[in-house]
């Protein structure tokens, strides 16, 4: 017996349904049993089994999509035993203390309910996102993927998750199938999980733009991503009372230069709108800095005209489109406190 050997067992009845079944080593010791009895009960044919390296399972029946994911947690991120069940845990209120540990990949897509990921059961292995400085190693179900820095975890069935975006640069970088690939990516826009300049990001941080599937898969992303936007902006004006603008214009002075494109136009008020849809392929701060660049020299160069531009997000649209429509309304009913912009031609993208 040593100083954390608790004088007396402590009872296993007040932990949640699955802490009751999953347990460390180090918890197991915290109620006061041996390492030689838990080795003891997770003999063949006992009525313990050992998962992962430490972590015990405290029936001998296969163990559940829910069990699995505790234990993967449990393994990588190994919380002290003495605060193993929080006082706020016992009620089954909040999740586990895993430390800085995550779900991702597959798994994490089909806990944010993804129907193109894989049931959680059929999975071989369980991607868990850890601290580039973690010291463990991939076996059995848990595959560890290290990061230099870890996102907030989201909390979904009472595990931490990485969010969808990271999630998805984690899934496809163990995956080689072309479709595979095209549907989570897909689904992830289309089911308003995220925006794709967030998946591009991810997808260029993780260096996965080199593989030819995956670039030909964000094509189609960019493009999926760019008609929900336009479609969003059509509910915008159709939906909070804005006036009909002329959509998907070039503007041009007359007998001069090209001043750009904009996706909405009113000519009467010279108020526009344009989509920022950026997605810079490779993750690098020069190629996003000349893609803002780029767009802010148009925008200066509209409004110096006199033209007022509205600069809107996919997201934002997304989020908060009552909020998008206010500010286009304040751009329109502005529009007779300003000088007269110039006369600019339009033509039809």
């Amino acid at each position: 017996m040593n100083h954390n050997t608790p004088v007396s067992p402590r009872p296993l009845s007040h932990l949640t349904d699955v802490q009751r079944r999953v347990l460390s080593a180090a918890q197991l010791r915290a109620h006061g049993v041996s390492p030689a009895d838990t080795a003891a009960q997770c003999r063949p044919g006992g009525p313990w089994q050992l998962l992962l390296p430490g972590i015990v399972v405290l029936h001998s029946g296969p163990p559940t999509s829910e069990e699995r994911l505790h234990a993967v947690l449990l393994y990588a991120g190994r919380p002290p035993a003495q605060v193993a069940v929080p006082a706020q845990c016992r009620t089954g209120a909040d999740a586990p203390p895993y430390g800085d540990v995550m779900i991702t990949g597959l798994a994490a897509l089909a806990l944010h309910r993804f129907s193109a990921a894989p049931p959680l059961l059929s999975l071989d292995h369980i991607d868990v996102l850890v601290p580039r400085t973690r010291r463990l190693r991939s076996t059995g179900c848990a595959r560890l993927i290290r990061a230099h820095s870890t996102p907030a975890a989201q909390q979904l069935t009472g595990v931490p998750v990485a969010p969808v975006a990271r999630a998805l640069a984690d899934a496809v970088a163990q995956l080689d199938d072309a479709d595979a690939v095209r549907r989570l990516l897909t689904e992830a826009v289309r089911g308003g999980h995220c925006e794709p300049a967030a998946v591009v990001r991810e997808l260029s941080m993780a260096r996965l733009l080199s593989r030819p599937h995956v670039v030909d898969a964000v094509d189609s992303l960019l493009a999926e991503g760019r008609a929900i936007a336009e479609d969003r902006l059509y509910e915008m004006v159709r939906t909070q009372g804005l006036p009909d603008p002329l959509w998907d214009v070039d503007l041009r002075l007359p007998g001069g230069p090209y001043l750009g494109g904009v996706d909405a136009y009113w000519p009467d008020q010279a108020v526009a709108i344009e989509l920022d849809t950026r997605a810079p392929r490779q993750g690098e701060r020069q190629e996003e800095d000349a893609l803002w660049t780029e767009y802010a020299r148009k925008r200066e160069h509209l409004e110096r005209l006199g033209i007022t531009v509205v600069h809107i997000t996919p997201k934002k649209l997304r989020d908060s489109l009552e909020q998008q429509a206010a500010v286009v309304r304040t751009a329109l009913l502005a529009a007779s406190d300003r000088e007269p912009a110039a006369y600019v031609v339009l033509l039809p993208r």
